[in-house]
């Protein structure tokens, strides 16, 4: 459109365009309207017009003058280059900067197709040879599939990627025909044991080849979302001195920086001890747990969540590959030893506390019967001497726990529930009952406390009054009893507690990490006119930081009086979970033992036996080991009473004990008979050979 006859020069082209140039204003010359052109009827007028620089002459008919606007207008020739520059600017991940490579994966199973997929998408040339036909797998990707690797080789890539197996890697590496590659060609692997692979290369490749020792810290399953953020590890173990080697070692380093990956160059063996801390502990647990068959259940925890995450992630990966993390990792071995006596002091802590309460059970059911037959004169001189103490018992009570049946304590009661906040007692002020009543206070309830210590400041911090007295709690009749003692001392608190002092209308509530024991204790213990609701926040200080969105909170009403008033203050108590965004489940106490067992009790076990191991965050954590760190957080977080009343309260436990027993046995005796294999293997065969030499 422009010429230089028009302009008296030529534009400068678009690509030596200067953004400020064209939004620079400048004076502009005066020009002459000549023609109209017809072709372009959409360019704007001030830029579609045959220009040419003013002269005088003297026509019949006076010339019309147009001067040029030097300003933006929407979809003009200046617009668009402007944009086109600046969409075209480079940048350090632009597609101008890509040094294409021709890389010949050697291994063409599950992982060597997870990486060509980037490699082909990154525009990469990729060839691939596997001793299984991926002929079609590799046609489908846009990838050129040798059955012969003499034709491969003779191709001439510039990087051999062995994706092979850690266990067949030896053998068929040392039968590739590396006479057919070029000098200088960069060998690269992929294995998730470094030395074992670094010390083959250099005694297999002859000096002239380069070589890094890499491994992608990630896999199908776990990188389905994509690389950003997961570990690369690498070692340029040798790359020679030629720019062209330095650059073509950074070009396929380059491949994984474009994916977001977090690059980390250590040694071969640094990377080996971290990664017997890190991934053969990971692989390990999630293999123990795989055999579990563990399932989702109605009441999953955070933790119990992420187990099931971790078996996931772990299935995928053949056995093979497990097995070579602790066959070709020297460090492998010390910490399978040490989660084995992680694994056998958790036990022995359990069934020696196991063994102390069977003996103090014994005591006092001795004692018990001492003074029975000590007190045997009642029983003989008064057979009225029970009921004489129920009578008292009875008469001791406030007034208007006998006005009940009259209906004046009833009405009082529907009076009150017209509202929506309640009179809470927590019994066992300590760091849970301070975790609920953070929430309970908040939303505007009236809250009391007991607790064998004294908690009084951090009460009255927190707007509620503190009492050392049970009687005076009591006394003072609240709505709501909330026991938040541990799960061991809750038997002798509850029979401790002056309950004849309460209204015959109180709600008795538990929040206990196993139900049927308190179930069963509140129905032995509590008269028939208390409520009972047995619950389970299934979280705590830790896990429950953020809030409890989301999480569940497990409730079976027991034992509700008929009347509207009782009803509606149970309602009202579960209405303070409702509130927060908890996951409502309502099922019996035996359901949930049975989810409890597979699922809370097995999260708590694999979470003390990894920390007695001590286990430490590592410059190459996997999502994996992040879990376990994770979870070994959230648990160490409760107290050893806790777990062991998992175990001891609830009749599902020692089976799930004696299972995730069971499978860490059966794990190792897989290890340690394939081990064992090989080993015998390699014996015959060196047997064999000096009976050979020998006949020689």
């Amino acid at each position: 459109m422009f010429s230089s006859s028009s302009l008296g020069r030529s534009p400068p082209s678009a690509k030596h365009l200067r953004l400020p140039q064209l939004h620079r204003p400048q004076t502009q010359p005066t020009y002459v309207l000549r023609t109209l052109p017809t072709t372009s009827p959409g360019l704007p007028l001030s830029l579609s017009v045959s220009l040419s620089p003013r002269r005088r002459h003297f026509h019949r008919h006076r010339s019309l003058l147009v001067k040029c606007i030097d300003a933006a207008q929407p979809y003009d020739t200046e617009f668009k280059l402007a944009t086109a520059l600046v969409e075209s600017s480079p940048t350090t991940s632009s597609a101008e900067d890509l040094v294409p490579l021709k890389i010949a994966i050697i291994g063409f199973g599950n992982f060597g197709q997870f990486l060509a997929k980037t490699l082909t998408r990154q525009g990469h040339t990729v060839l691939a040879h596997s001793r299984s036909d991926y002929f079609h797998a590799a046609l489908r990707m846009g990838v050129k599939f040798f059955s012969d690797p003499n034709d491969l080789f003779e191709e001439h890539p510039e990087v051999i990627l062995l994706c092979t197996s850690i266990i067949s890697t030896g053998q068929f590496f040392k039968s590739l025909p590396f006479q057919r590659l070029k000098r200088n060609t960069l060998f690269v692997d992929v294995l998730s044991v470094k030395e074992f692979s670094k010390n083959l290369m250099l005694n297999v490749l002859p000096a002239d080849f380069d070589i890094i020792c890499s491994h992608p810290m990630f896999g199908p399953e776990s990188a389905k979302l994509g690389w950003k953020d997961l570990f690369f590890v690498y070692e340029k173990v040798r790359i020679g001195s030629e720019g062209s080697r330095v650059s073509r070692c950074e070009s396929f380093l380059d491949i994984f920086v474009r994916e977001g990956c977090a690059m980390v160059e250590m040694s071969c063996a640094e990377h080996d001890q971290y990664a017997a801390e890190s991934q053969f502990i990971t692989h390990t647990v999630g293999r123990v747990l795989k055999m579990l068959n563990l399932v989702s259940t109605p009441i999953n925890t955070k933790g119990y969540e992420k187990l099931l995450d971790l078996v996931e992630n772990t299935a995928w990966d053949s056995f093979d590959l497990y097995y070579g993390l602790f066959m070709y990792n020297k460090n492998s071995l010390a910490v399978l030893k040490r989660l084995n006596s992680a694994m056998e002091a958790l036990k022995d802590e359990l069934f020696e506390g196991l063994d102390d309460v069977a003996r103090k059970r014994q005591y006092e059911s001795d004692a018990k019967v001492d003074s029975l037959l000590d007190n045997s004169w009642v029983l003989k001189g008064d057979h009225n001497g029970l009921a004489s103490q129920r009578a008292a018992s009875e008469s001791a009570r406030s007034q208007d726990a006998v006005s009940w049946k009259i209906n004046g304590s009833a009405l009082r009661l529907q009076k009150s529930s017209k509202s929506s906040n309640l009179k809470i007692a927590i019994i066992g002020f300590g760091n849970f009952g301070q975790f609920l009543a953070k929430t309970l206070v908040r939303q505007g309830h009236t809250v009391l406390a007991h607790s064998r210590m004294d908690y009084s400041e951090v009460a009255e911090s927190m707007g509620i009054s503190f009492f050392s007295d049970a009687d005076d709690l009591c006394e003072e009749h609240p709505e709501v009893i909330l026991l938040c003692t541990s799960i061991l001392s809750l038997e002798k608190v509850l029979k401790s507690l002056p309950v004849q002092r309460l209204k015959r209308s109180t709600l008795f509530v538990d929040v206990l990490s196993v139900k049927e024991f308190p179930r069963g204790l509140f129905l032995q213990n509590l008269p028939p006119y208390f409520d009972i609701l047995c619950t389970h926040p299934m979280f705590g200080p830790e896990s429950g930081k953020n809030g409890w969105h989301g999480l569940t909170f497990v409730y079976d009403k027991v034992r509700i009086g008929n009347t509207e008033s009782r009803k509606s203050r149970c309602d009202k108590f579960i209405d303070v979970f409702a509130q927060e965004g908890c996951k409502m489940e309502e099922m019996s106490c035996a359901e949930h033992d049975r989810h409890a067992a597979g699922s809370q009790f097995i999260t708590h076990t694999v979470g003390r036996v990894l920390e007695k191991l001590k286990l430490e965050p590592t410059p190459i954590n996997t999502r994996g080991y992040e879990t376990l760190l994770n979870l070994v957080e959230n648990t160490a977080g409760d107290s050893f009473e806790l777990y062991y009343g998992l175990f001891l309260y609830n009749v599902n436990a020692m089976d799930q004990l004696e299972r995730l027993d069971v499978a860490f046995e059966s794990l190792k005796k897989q290890l340690f008979q394939r081990l064992h294999g090989v080993i015998r293997k390699q014996h015959f065969k060196d047997e064999v050979s000096s009976d050979s030499v020998q006949r020689v």
